[in-house]
């Protein structure tokens, strides 16, 4: 199975949506509307943003658990960033005495019910070799936001964010990480947080395939990315072949923006460990796999969710789509890749 259909949806807790992006009443079978739109992205691999676990708000359902039976997956892992309830306009009324982060698996799917949770969770059809999850803590500071079903702007302070990362089995047994994850709304914060998944991921092999809601526009999140790159391989001890002339230029200057912003504290390093793929191809490397608006969901304007690769050429790339499923203000992001080594 070299072709494979790679996926990232932000599921605002599942919330159906009518054709002009107002929220709409969930059916009898609250899970109905989630299972039938997971169903139809029929993906290999599916990263979940904005899952709920055993919310009220939500009909009391394993979502997570939920989208792995509506596509046949064998495998998955939800990572709670928190556990508690949503107090609308004040963030969540955290659950006393719950560890804020914890990762569920099929193993958990009927266990904690009485434990509701919030967080990030990554599918699969494919063997997995590994899982690692982490959790961001939140911004000091929130911003002021549009929300579904209300006027104007309001004051949204920022949560925790998790994240998952998946070492898979992919063609002729070769493997590939995936990372599904869910960054900050709030500028800088969430350049911060990417740079760190970077760097989590060092370790794992290469291809690398990167999924989620970054709250980052254009190409933002690849330059980010980039950047991150370059500056752990331009530590005290440079290595041979650093990028030069126009190249070197534009990550200086990325470089420097980055660290005018608030919340992004990139430092000079040692060299980290790259996986399978030399240091300058992850500088030259990263690169956006589907280019198109994401949000609102009812008129796309605007791209805030992402599938980025580096080991994955252009080419790879068969077809993306970004369905309208009725769920969510977010439209899914899809992209079906051909993985076979070159």
């Amino acid at each position: 199975m070299s072709q494979l259909r790679i996926a990232t949806f932000n599921l605002l807790h599942g919330q159906p949506l009518g054709p002009d992006g107002s929220p709409l009443p969930y059916p009898a079978d609250p899970a109905a509307p989630l299972a039938e739109a997971v169903a139809a992205l029929d993906a290999d691999v599916l990263a979940m943003q904005e899952v709920d676990r055993y919310q009220e708000r939500s009909g009391l359902v394993d979502q997570t658990a939920v989208a792995a039976k509506a596509l046949g997956a064998g495998d998955w892992r939800f990572a709670a960033a928190l556990h508690g309830r949503p107090a609308p306009g004040a963030g969540w009324i955290h659950q006393p005495g719950v560890p804020g982060f914890q990762v569920y698996g099929p193993d958990e799917a009927d266990a904690g019910t009485e434990l509701p949770s919030y967080g990030t969770a990554l599918i699969t059809r494919l063997p997995v070799r590994h899982w690692r999850a982490r959790r961001f803590a939140p911004a000091p500071f929130g911003l002021p936001l549009r929300v579904a079903g209300r006027r104007g702007l309001t004051p949204v302070p920022d949560e925790p964010r998790a994240a998952i990362a998946a070492v898979l089995e992919g063609p002729d047994g070769r493997p590939f990480t995936v990372v599904a994850a869910h960054l900050s709304f709030v500028p800088g914060w969430n350049m911060g947080q990417l740079a760190g998944i970077r760097r989590w991921i060092a370790d794992l092999p290469a291809p690398y395939l990167l999924l989620g809601d970054f709250n980052l526009i254009g190409p933002v999140p690849r330059t980010v990315l980039g950047g991150a790159a370059l500056v752990d391989g331009l530590g005290p001890e440079r290595w041979r072949g650093a990028p030069r002339g126009r190249e070197a230029r534009e990550a200086r200057r990325e470089l420097r923006g980055q660290r005018a912003r608030r919340g992004v504290y990139l430092r000079s390093r040692r060299p980290a460990q790259l996986g399978q793929l030399p240091r300058r191809a992850m500088l030259q490397g990263w690169r956006d796999l589907a280019r198109t608006p994401t949000y609102p969901a009812h008129r796309p304007s605007v791209q805030f969710d992402h599938v980025l690769a580096v080991g994955v050429p252009r080419s790879a790339v068969l077809g993306t789509g970004t369905p309208a499923l009725g769920v969510s203000d977010h439209r899914p992001l899809l992209v079906q890749v051909d993985l076979r080594p070159s």
